[in-house]
């Protein structure tokens, strides 16, 4: 019995998901699937296109055996954490074989001597990022020229070291450097592969290759194009879009929440805002300044941006605000993640999983979610009301009136039978 584990946001799940799971399965000899997945808001800042049992339902019905949910407090963070949320989630199932994820690279070995350098933190590799920070550049970009400086000055993987700024600037391997950096930190046994990216760049913003990218496709419905999307998203995932559009009657984006945001800009006294997730000193007064001088949410997020706080930054900085997500209660919830496993789909083959899952792992299943009440463990408590919260931001996005509030308690996972 080997499982694979797939660290997703199926934001839709597309033409290029169904490949990496299809080549994900045949490089392992897996038999089983388990997705980790975002859930009312991805990585990048936003909300998600569609809630997250739609996207559960996308997901099952394309394959994926087992949908566990990624924790709000994580799937809105930098790749970084991102990656430390995913993997410590399939660490802690005490199943999973390997763990699967694309990259621009497609080699494992160039990334995994990125990854060490980043775990190791030699001293030449600090006073390089050191330097660099402080000529004001994001930490993502001086973190890639202190890398670049270390591989030139001690001569490692020739091979490759002519395109090394261009590697560690790609999404994908950025991801895999720290998914692979977490299985190191966690010393985990699961093992790492990687498929090589095939189609669109992920920000190519045109349907110009079968597998198209996901911010083509999402553009695309978002402008109410469903028929252009037709042939670049699998038969189950365009039925789930059309149903889903069908009930809400709009799909989701930063810029429903306009009012809200600003609101809590102009209520709250600045020193509230420095404590949210991701402020650094300084960087409050910006956001505040700006926002008397912009007024939707995604222009407000890019003329906030700088060379060191790039625009995905300020929009997680947005979303950290309305969820009231502070650096010291993360802080404290991270020293005791994960606390929980939170399924959102599943079928035949995932119940297997899960009753596996049952013997192995320490931590409680949630199926019905009201059932984390049974649970005294503070933890959990305050980790999952963020995802409830974040539930709820994601439904008030769709309608201010409220009709959709406490959709966690109301709608179960998907289930699907022969």
């Amino acid at each position: 019995m080997k499982v694979i584990g797939l660290i997703t946001e199926y934001n839709p799940f597309h033409l290029g998901h169904k490949y990496h799971l299809t080549k994900s399965k045949k490089l392992t000899g897996a038999d089983y699937s388990v997705a980790i997945m975002s859930g009312s808001f991805v990585q990048r800042g936003e909300p998600s296109l569609i809630d997250k049992w739609t996207k559960a339902k996308m997901a099952i019905d394309n394959g994926v055996d087992l949908v566990i949910e990624l924790p709000f407090i994580f799937s809105t963070q930098s790749a970084e954490l991102f990656a430390y949320g995913s993997i410590a989630l399939l660490h802690n199932l005490n199943i999973i074989d390997y763990v699967v994820f694309g990259s621009e690279l497609g080699s494992l070995d160039y990334l995994k001597e990125i990854a060490l350098i980043l775990v190791d933190e030699p001293p030449y590799y600090k006073e390089r990022l050191k330097k660099y920070l402080n000529t004001g550049n994001s930490y993502s970009v001086s973190r890639s020229n202190a890398l670049e400086d270390c591989f030139s000055k001690f001569k490692l993987n020739r091979k490759y070291n002519m395109e090394l700024k261009e590697i560690i600037r790609m999404s994908n391997n950025i991801l895999a450097i720290e998914y692979l950096k977490a299985l190191i930190l966690l010393n985990s046994n699961i093992q790492p592969v990687t498929i090589k990216r095939v189609g669109s760049p992920y920000t190519e913003t045109q349907l110009n290759h079968r597998i198209a990218s996901a911010t083509s496709i999402r553009k695309k419905i978002i402008n109410g194009n469903m028929d252009a999307i037709e042939k670049y998203v699998p038969v189950p995932s365009y039925n789930h879009l059309i149903n889903y559009i069908n009930k809400y009657k709009k799909f989701n984006m930063l810029d429903n929440y306009t009012q809200i945001i600003h609101y809590l800009l102009n209520i709250g006294p600045i020193d509230n805002l420095i404590q949210i997730m991701d402020v650094e000193p300084g960087l409050e007064n910006r956001i505040i300044r700006k926002s008397a001088q912009h007024n939707d949410i995604n222009s407000l997020a890019q003329a906030v941006s700088t060379k060191r706080y790039t625009k995905t930054r300020i929009q997680r900085i947005l979303v950290h605000l309305m969820a009231n997500l502070t650096k010291p209660l993360f802080q404290d919830l991270y020293s005791h993640y994960p606390a929980y496993i939170r399924v959102l789909g599943s079928n035949e083959k995932g119940f297997i999983l899960l009753n596996k899952i049952k013997k192995e792992s320490k931590l409680p299943i949630i199926i019905k979610f009201s059932d984390h009440v049974k649970y005294e463990d503070l933890y959990l408590q305050k980790i999952i009301e963020f995802d409830k919260k974040a539930t709820d931001l994601f439904f008030l996005g769709l309608d201010t009136n409220n009709t959709f509030m406490d959709m966690d308690y109301y709608t179960t996972p998907y289930i699907k039978k022969k």
